[in-house]
This record gives C-alpha cells, sequence and structure tokens, in this order.
C-alpha cells in the first residue's frame, strides 16, 4: 500500500508539472502582455498617454529615473517571455494536442493571441532603440571630415560639449571655399563653430547629449556587473540547490569511487605515509615506543578521514564541472538576448580605452602582452592549467600542458601584434610610437 501510495504520488507530480509544461505558451505571452499593461498604464497615468520619454520635463530627475528603470525592468520581462513563449510553441506537437485534451487542458483561441501579440508590439515599437542611436560616437566611417586623432583623443569634457557642435560643422556644404579656398579651412570651421555656439537651441542639444551619454554609462556598467554575477550565481546556485542534490542522491558513498585519478591516489597514499613517520618521529622525541597494532590502528582511522575527504573532493569536481557548463549556458544566453547592449558596451571601450593617453594606452599593452605573452607567462598558464583540471578533477596532462604553453601564448602574441598594426596604428599612430619607444 506504501509503494502504491507513493508511485500515485509521484505520478500526480510528473502529470501537473507536464500540464504546466503544456501550459506554457499561454502562461508566457500572458505575462508579456501584463508587461505591457503596466508599462501604457505608466503612459497613461503620468504621461498624458505617450510615450515614457527621459527628456520630458513634467518629472523630476529623480521620478524619471524610476519611470526609466521601471520600463527596462517591463520591456526585459516581454522580450524574455516572447522567446519563451515562440520557443515553447514551437516544440508542440499532435501528442502534446492529445495530451492536452485528455488532461482537459484549454487554451486562448487564435483571435484573442493575436490580439495580445498586437498590443505588446504596439507597445514595445515605441521604445525600439535605433541603430543611429546605439552607433558608436567614434566611428570613422561616420566623420570622414573629421581627423582621426580629434576624435580618440579627445578629452571627455571637451567631447561631450563639442559633439553636437562638431555634427553641425560636418553637415555643412563643401563648396570650393571649403577645399581649395585661399584661406585655410580651419578658420571657415571657427566661423561655422562660433556660429553654433550662438544657436540658442546648443545649450539643450548638448544638455540632451549628456544625458544619452550618461545613460549609456549605465547601461554598460549594469551590463559588465552582470555579465559577471550571473555565471558566478549560476555556477554557486546550481551547484547548491540543482546539480548537488542530484548527484548525491545517485552517487552511493559506500560504493562510489574514493579516487577519480591516479594523481589523487598518489596525494593520499602519501598523506598517509607522513602520518605514519610523524607518529614514529614523535615517538622518538618523546622516547616513547609505541605498539605496531596501536600504530596500525592510528593508521586505519587515518586513512577512512583521508578517504572520506578525497570522496568529497571528487563529488565536488563533478559537480564543479556540470555547475560550470550552466555557467557557460547562462553567460552565451546572456549574449544572446543583449545584442543592443553590447553595441552600447562597445562604444564605452572604445570611448574610455580611445580617451586614454598615448602613454596610457602604451602602458596598458605592455602590462597585457607582458602577463599573458611575456618570458614569464609560461609559468602563470602552467598553475592556470593545473588549477582548471583539479578543479574538474582531472589529472594534470603534463604534455598538453607544455604543448598548450608552446603554441597558444604565440598566437595570442600574433593577435596583439597584428590589432596594434592594423587597427590602433591607423586609430592613434602616436600611441603606437610610445608603445614602440616604452617597449625598446
Amino acid at each position: 500500500m506504501n509503494n502504491s501510495g507513493l508511485g500515485q504520488k509521484i505520478y500526480s507530480f510528473l502529470l501537473a508539472a507536464y500540464g504546466r509544461y503544456l501550459r506554457t505558451p499561454e502562461r508566457s505571452l500572458d505575462k508579456a502582455y501584463n508587461a505591457a499593461l503596466k508599462i501604457r498604464q505608466i503612459e497613461n497615468e503620468h504621461f498624458n498617454g505617450n510615450k515614457i520619454d527621459y527628456d520630458s520635463m513634467i518629472h523630476s530627475k529623480s521620478v524619471m529615473d524610476y519611470f526609466e528603470s521601471e520600463l527596462k525592468k517591463e520591456l526585459r520581462i516581454i522580450r524574455m517571455r516572447l522567446t519563451e513563449f515562440k520557443a515553447s510553441r514551437f516544440f508542440l506537437n499532435d501528442s502534446n494536442q492529445k495530451a492536452e485534451k485528455k488532461l482537459g487542458i484549454e487554451h486562448l483561441s487564435s483571435a484573442a493571441i493575436l490580439e495580445k501579440l498586437r498590443f505588446i508590439d504596439e507597445v514595445v515599437e515605441k521604445y525600439t532603440i535605433s541603430d543611429e542611436e546605439i552607433a558608436p560616437i567614434n566611428s570613422i566611417d561616420q566623420t570622414p571630415d573629421v581627423p582621426v586623432e580629434s576624435l580618440v583623443v579627445r578629452p571627455k569634457q571637451q567631447n561631450l560639449r563639442t559633439t553636437n557642435l562638431d555634427n553641425k560643422l560636418q553637415n555643412q556644404p563643401r563648396g570650393k571655399t571649403n577645399t581649395t579656398g585661399v584661406l585655410p579651412r580651419s578658420i571657415f570651421n571657427t566661423i561655422h563653430r562660433l556660429q553654433a555656439e550662438l544657436d540658442p537651441k546648443s545649450e539643450q542639444e548638448v544638455v540632451q547629449n549628456f544625458r544619452k551619454s550618461q545613460q549609456r554609462n549605465i547601461i554598460s556598467v549594469r551590463f559588465l556587473l552582470l555579465l559577471i554575477i550571473v555565471p558566478i550565481l549560476t555556477h554557486q546556485l546550481s551547484k547548491a540547490f540543482v546539480v548537488g542534490p542530484i548527484i548525491d542522491h545517485f552517487r552511493n558513498p559506500d560504493r562510489a569511487a574514493i579516487f577519480l585519478n591516479e594523481e589523487m591516489e598518489e596525494e593520499a597514499m602519501l598523506e598517509l605515509q607522513r602520518f605514519e613517520e610523524k607518529i614514529k618521529f614523535y615517538d622518538l622525541l618523546n622516547n616513547v615506543i609505541t605498539s605496531e597494532q596501536n600504530i596500525e590502528e592510528q593508521m586505519r582511522v587515518r586513512a577512512e578521514e583521508i578517504a572520506e575527504e578525497y570522496r568529497r573532493e571528487s563529488a565536488n569536481a563533478i559537480k564543479n564541472f556540470t555547475a560550470d557548463i550552466l555557467s557557460v549556458i547562462a553567460f552565451i544566453w546572456l549574449l544572446l538576448m543583449s545584442k543592443k547592449e553590447i553595441a552600447v558596451l562597445k562604444e564605452f571601450f572604445d570611448y574610455i580605452v580611445y580617451g586614454l593617453s598615448d602613454s596610457a594606452k602604451a602602458f596598458i599593452i605592455i602590462l597585457f602582452t607582458d602577463i599573458f605573452v611575456g618570458f614569464h607567462s609560461p609559468h602563470g598558464w602552467e598553475v592556470i592549467l593545473e588549477g582548471i583540471s583539479h578543479h574538474w578533477g582531472l589529472p594534470a596532462n603534463h604534455n598538453f600542458i607544455f604543448l598548450f604553453i608552446a603554441t597558444f601564448p604565440v598566437i595570442l602574441d600574433t593577435i596583439f601584434k597584428y590589432w596594434i598594426f592594423r587597427y590602433l596604428n591607423r586609430i592613434s599612430p602616436s600611441a603606437v610610437a610610445t608603445y614602440r619607444n616604452m617597449n625598446e
């Protein structure tokens, strides 16, 4: 009776879980629809039915920051739930439909689904970031008339203040006076710059550009933190609540292998041998003679302790390997779902890196090259590879380690040199000259 009752409970649990799986498309669509309703509610109550605009003068900056965070949260929910809706509908087939009928699951009609999707698209369409908004400020193709050095080495304050003015200068018609005039072209550029500074709207445009730059910096920092925190949290939580309990349940402590490789076994034997020598050493030191039977008893207890330690270490290595796979999957999923954030992050790095002085650029390049491909880098790579092997419970294959050290740093050094020659030499030749002088 107990077995039949337990079997009935397991069957009911699996049936309920399968029913929840079959309701996944409708549940995902409802959550996305509710998020869109929240956005529409904020628009109607606080923006007179218009778009949630950060540049709006209706509310204060703190209130707008709150509305912006709510908007981003709901848009993220919509994007994730719509992806889940499409993926779950893709896997539905005829057998699933038969199971739905058997379980009495009723879904929304096609008209209701289309109506919700139209409403979601209508709300989200207002907040779609265009390519112009996320295009890098330092893009060379978009500023052919401005010297490259003025784009990448311009100080931060001057860049924020003159970005709009430079755009106005670029949009001026290029007549003969701009190309082959009697006076230098810089004089005409100065005149146009003065005209732009005297424009009454220039201050408002500078403020708008500053706000956009501030928003991009916030997005970049948040995304960087997510790239670090999400894999770490995935590893720790999956190891503690998912992978760990499953492995502990199916891995019998009494029958499970104590050692995963020969290196672990050698370390255990060496530790037990040191324990025996330690007993004899203290016996000689204290002029005490311990019987062989007593020594064997102490060694038996110590051997059991060592076996238990290495059994836990072996189980922990298996958990680490599985949790690392889940962390990589979470990291890749985050990258695939954040294409716009990646574009903003690329612009952020371009602005930070190419805004540094030439000596700072050369210092950073020399620091990274010496760490990863320098004379002492093989020792660091050896420590890293051995640490990874121990983390996963794998034997440290020294032939593979030596082959990796002999090839990978060379390939990495070639990539560094190619990047310096092909890209940095075109963007900032003075930084390359400084790097060569410092490297000599």
